[in-house]
């Protein structure tokens, strides 16, 4: 298990999240609502359970956005307060685990794709980089 660390925009907010070996790869997220938060064609992603995360800085401030998703279940998106950087996300459809952004880590440019999901709303002038999902995989 390796620890990466990763920052909002503006540094208020810092985490350090842990990741296994199988973890370390980027989920790509196509689903509209990923592109609409985010501004951009895909986030980068990873499930981890919730205890892989732990804040050294602005942890108790971050702020949420609920939504409904796909399950009709609450997710919980928790941004900083000042730059609205989402550093995870809280699915209640798979509560004992977080959506951590694996974008936002300090290492993410060495990370490898592992999948891509709701590869059915993937921008049509993208290439599939990893083994697409059209929805989320069976479980």
């Amino acid at each position: 298990m390796s620890s990466y660390e990763g920052s909002c925009h503006c540094g208020e907010t810092q985490w350090t999240v842990k990741l296994n070996e199988d973890q370390a790869k980027h989920i790509l997220c196509h689903c509209m609502t990923c592109q609409s938060l985010s501004g951009g064609a895909y986030t980068l992603n990873q499930i981890v359970p919730k205890d892989a995360i732990s804040f050294s800085k602005g942890g108790n401030s971050l702020k949420s956005y609920t939504y409904k998703g796909d399950s009709g279940k609450d997710v919980h998106c928790y941004y900083c307060p000042n730059c609205t950087t989402h550093p995870y996300h809280n699915q209640t459809a798979n509560e004992g685990n977080i959506v951590v952004r694996t974008g936002l880590l300090k290492k993410a440019h060495s990370i490898e794709p592992a999948a891509e999901i709701f590869g059915k709303d993937r921008f049509s002038f993208q290439k599939e980089t990893a083994h697409t999902f059209e929805v989320l995989p069976p479980q």
